[in-house]
């Protein structure tokens, strides 16, 4: 009977759906979806690019939030399908900015167990104890979110996390604290922790004894970042050894100490950063058992000995990073025996590795041809190499296409520049410097679309510079202290980005090349040692070298006076901020650190009291006749002055130079009173050129100076020169020098050039 009915049953519905067309099943919970609501109407969405920084495509997720729709079909909302109680919560992106109160509705979400507000902007608010009404959580993201203060100890009481992510190196608004009672109550009672990342926590008050509580998830943890926490002490080793850890991040901490396990290590380790910290003894053979490893950074600690053969076991590397230890070795034992070392070749080996930096230390020895090979036909991927600073002989090793960024400065290297190197037009950063490198520049390498530095100073290079292309990205071009002959290219016009140019101590035979002055950007111009001759002038455009910080055409056959019209126009040298200091050339990401020696003939300028910023005039050592200008006087920032071994006449004005420090300068062979400088006798010997350039190149330094850029600005004829060293004064100038001997600065690419080069 019941079966005559079904078609009577289905008519009848179809006909209720059809009266009721609006109606909907609704699956939300109206509790959970008035809590979000609310939390929505807390804050605001921002609008502020500092906001939009980290995240700058995504759209906030609160915009589908509306009053009287599903709120399980909201953007970063999931529901349980069974009760309609929201489990899952990620407004990551979503430009909330605003203050997390500690009534925050989103604490009455009882049944949530994933919550992601990484990436907002809640003002410095503190995580409040009402986070430990939310027990269901097995997933906790409020990395990068401008949160501040103490973490609650409440937070240990949501023992069901399996990820716990509060970290963010660099969001300006945080500053969180964890103590040593929370950390400990934390790690104990999150048994299932299995994620745990802190990097930028100021944990600098928990000692190394509360660090052995690690061990507490050795059955769970997988992923351990600590990175910039202020740890100190000495690091558990034993954490090396946790059975099913993948990622250990400890690095920027510098007060950890530690040491590599001789055994026992996770063989399951893929990520492996201990960069700038305390570690330190040899890198053991046993690390070829890190099957699985993928990254591994342990730069800048304090390794030592030998590198390990099995080192090159690691048959899943992509990044590499060894740079700044004190290891040893060579690397054809370290390359050509690897094929030996495991039971595939090369080829595979290593195949997707993309960054190669092995400076800073002393590897000695000639590059094997078996490592050229693989360069060029199997690490195809490979987009940085870095083989400064170390001991290599040999021929040049050639990167492959694709190659960004390769250094080989300050090595053995001989021998010519293979032609081989062209096919690397990928190239953005070429530095061959410093090595005992023969023949002529390629051609090709002025043709290069995107490469924004070449270096290859300090050589044996001869013949012509190569001609520059339309449309070109160089900023750095230095070639001096080779043999390069000839004229200069007038096709370096064409270098519209040039800031920095140096062809210093070489035999360039022309006259001054006053169309360079149409560089806009041009910010450093050495000329000198070379064969230049007649007049230096400056009148074919309004404004000619208008960024102009260094500018040094020492030692050449010029004739005529000082260049009046090109000094007046140097306001680079004459416009800085007050509140600006140290010795900035290039941006606020870049430096120019190198030398550059000036001697000059002639008068001193009147018009050099223009130069209003001058921190320092030294026009030392050279054979400069006339008298004294007064307009010195208008030099109200002066800190030091030096106008010894020559040959000049009249008095220092001194009325305004209230700033002037008086440099002790036991050689000069003049009278002195006060500040007043008289002639110096003429048949007194001065010491010869000779002598003096040869002080410089042991010192490593050797400013005489036309003009010297400070702090965006200038110092207009800066001398480093024996004084300086023998007596210890200006203090700020000998600080200058130390930090620029001792610190190794890096150039960054920023998004504009990104941009402009193309490459990917």
């Amino acid at each position: 009977m019941g079966w005559f009915l079904l078609p009577y049953l289905i008519f009848h519905l179809l006909l209720l759906l059809l009266h009721f067309p609006s109606y909907t099943f609704s699956l939300c919970n109206h509790h959970d979806s008035s809590a979000l609501l609310q939390f929505k109407n807390s804050f605001t969405v921002s609008t502020a690019a500092e906001d939009w920084f980290d995240c700058p495509f995504s759209p906030s997720k609160t915009a589908s939030w509306k009053n009287g729709t599903e709120c399980c079909e909201w953007d970063g909302v999931t529901c349980n399908t069974m009760s309609g109680h929201v489990v899952g919560l990620d407004l990551s992106c979503s430009h909330l900015r605003g203050e997390f109160h500690p009534n925050s509705t989103i604490f009455q979400l009882k049944h949530l167990q994933q919550l992601n507000l990484a990436f907002n902007n809640f003002s410095s608010s503190p995580i409040y104890s009402g986070i430990s009404d939310l027990m269901n959580l097995t997933h906790l993201n409020l990395s990068c979110s401008a949160l501040s203060g103490d973490i609650p100890s409440t937070i240990s009481q949501l023992s069901k996390l399996v990820s716990l992510d509060l970290s963010c190196h660099w969001d300006i608004g945080m500053d969180m604290r964890l103590d040593p009672s929370t950390w400990k109550k934390l790690i104990l009672n999150t048994t299932n922790l299995r994620e745990l990342i802190l990097d930028g926590i100021d944990m600098s008050s928990i000692k190394e004894s509360s660090l052995s509580v690690l061990m507490n998830l050795s059955s769970s943890l997988v992923s351990l970042h600590l990175s910039d926490t202020e740890l100190q002490g000495n690091f558990p080793s034993d954490i090396l050894s946790l059975p099913n850890l993948q990622e250990l991040d400890l690095s920027f901490n510098q007060e950890l100490r530690g040491q590599l396990p001789k055994s026992n290590w996770s063989t399951s380790l893929r990520y492996l950063h201990l960069s700038s910290t305390g570690f330190s003894g040899e890198i053991p053979n046993s690390i070829s058992n890190l099957k699985s490893l993928n990254q591994l950074d342990l730069s800048a600690c304090k390794f030592n000995g030998l590198l390990p053969l099995s080192l090159w076991n690691l048959t899943q590397l992509t990044d590499l990073n060894l740079v700044g230890n004190n290891l040893t070795g060579e690397i054809p034992s370290l390359i050509s025996n690897l094929k030996h070392l495991t039971s595939f070749d090369l080829s595979a080996l290593l195949q997707n590795l993309r960054v190669l930096d092995l400076s800073n230390n002393t590897i000695q020895g000639k590059i094997p041809k078996f490592f050229h090979d693989n360069l060029l036909h199997s690490w195809k991927d490979i987009q940085e190499i870095d083989l400064s600073f170390n001991k290599l002989q040999g021929d040049l090793p050639i990167p492959p296409y694709g190659t960004r960024h390769f250094s080989v400065s300050n090595n053995n290297f001989t021998g010519g520049i293979s032609s081989t190197l062209c096919n690397a037009s990928s190239l953005i950063i070429l530095n061959l410097s410093h090595n005992n490198l023969t023949g002529m520049i390629p051609q090709c390498f002025g043709a290069f679309p995107f490469l924004w530095v070449l270096d290859m100073q300090m050589n044996n290079l001869y013949g012509s510079l190569p001609s520059f292309s339309e449309r070109n990205t160089f900023e750095t071009i230095k070639l001096n202290g080779n043999r390069l002959e000839g004229p200069l290219p007038q096709s370096l016009v064409n270098c519209t980005y040039l800031q920095v140019f140096d062809l210093g101590s070489n035999k360039i035979e022309d006259t001054f090349p006053n169309w360079l002055e149409t560089l806009q950007e041009l910010q450093v111009l050495s000329l000198r040692s070379n064969k230049l001759h007649g007049d230096i002038s400056c009148f074919s455009t309004e404004h000619p070298f208008p960024m102009l910080r260094i500018f040094d055409v020492s030692n050449n056959n010029f004739s005529g006076p000082l260049p009046v019209s090109c000094i007046k126009n140097f306001q680079g040298m004459m416009n800085v901020m007050d509140d600006q200091t140290g010795l900035q050339y290039m941006g606020k990401d870049s430096y120019y650190d190198d030398s550059v020696v000036v001697i000059m003939k002639g008068d001193i300028p009147q018009v050099i009291g223009d130069l209003n910023s001058l921190k320092g005039l030294n026009l030392s050592h050279n054979q400069i006749t006339g008298i004294i200008p007064q307009s010195l006087s208008n030099l109200r920032n002066l800190e030091w002055l030096d106008l010894s071994w020559n040959q000049l006449t009249g008095e220092i004005p001194g009325n305004n130079l209230i700033h002037l420090e008086i440099i002790p300068m036991k050689e000069i062979q003049c009278c002195v009173d006060s500040l007043l400088l008289k002639s110096c006798n003429k048949d007194e010997e001065q010491p010869p050129n000779s002598t003096f350039h040869h002080e410089e190149q042991k010192s490593g330094f050797g400013w005489k100076a036309v003009a010297v850029g400070y702090a965006c600005g200038a110092v207009f004829g800066m001398l480093l020169g024996c004084n300086v060293f023998l007596t210890g004064k200006p203090q700020w100038l000998v600080r200058l020098i130390e930090s620029m001997f001792n610190i190794r600065v890096k150039r960054t690419i920023n998004r504009s050039r990104a941009n402009r080069s193309g490459v990917n």
